[in-house]
């Protein structure tokens, strides 16, 4: 029982980060409710990873500085709200060591997705693709970048080296 709850709290961040990278394509949202979420499962797992309060407390400060950065980028007009909150709540899993690997991988598989876009805007679209909404909103210009593709790829590539996946190692 004890061992399929180890796998179970594996997986929940993969799958929950998995899951806003496909929202943010599909709608151009990421869920408020996915980003408590998550950050209510990082509280609820702490004690299968045995962190201590001060590791903690260096958690809770690296998510606070992203959310601050985020949110004056998004002040800016460079990214989405839901994009500003979906970054800190990864930040807030990583802690300081994992966080700033995170935040230098997001940021270059954002710029790389960045010119991906403007590139796919800059093409004309065959009719059977462009019927799909989702298409649409992606090859519109007037709309933003999916910015959470690149936020949760980057946290997927950072996941297997945290202390998180002890869960199952350890």
């Amino acid at each position: 029982m004890i061992e399929a709850l180890r796998y179970v709290a594996f997986l929940a961040f993969p799958v929950g980060v998995a899951f806003a990278a496909a929202s943010d394509l599909l709608t151009m949202t990421i869920s408020n409710r996915l980003v408590l979420a998550l950050g209510a499962a990082f509280v609820v797992l702490l004690p299968f990873v045995g962190m201590d309060i001060h590791s903690v407390g260096w958690h809770l400060a690296t998510g606070s500085a992203v959310l601050a950065l985020a949110l004056f980028c998004f002040a800016m007009g460079w990214i989405g709200g839901g994009d500003a909150k979906f970054a800190a709540v990864i930040a807030l899993w990583f802690g300081v060591t994992d966080g700033f690997e995170f935040l230098l991988l997001a940021s270059l598989l954002g710029g790389g997705l960045t010119l991906l876009i403007l590139s796919f805007r800059g093409v004309l679209l065959p009719e059977v693709v462009a019927r799909h909404a989702w298409v649409q909103r992606l090859h519109d210009p007037k709309e933003g970048v999916p910015y959470g593709i690149a936020l949760a790829a980057a946290a997927l590539a950072v996941y297997p080296h945290s202390i998180w996946a002890g869960l199952v190692v350890g």
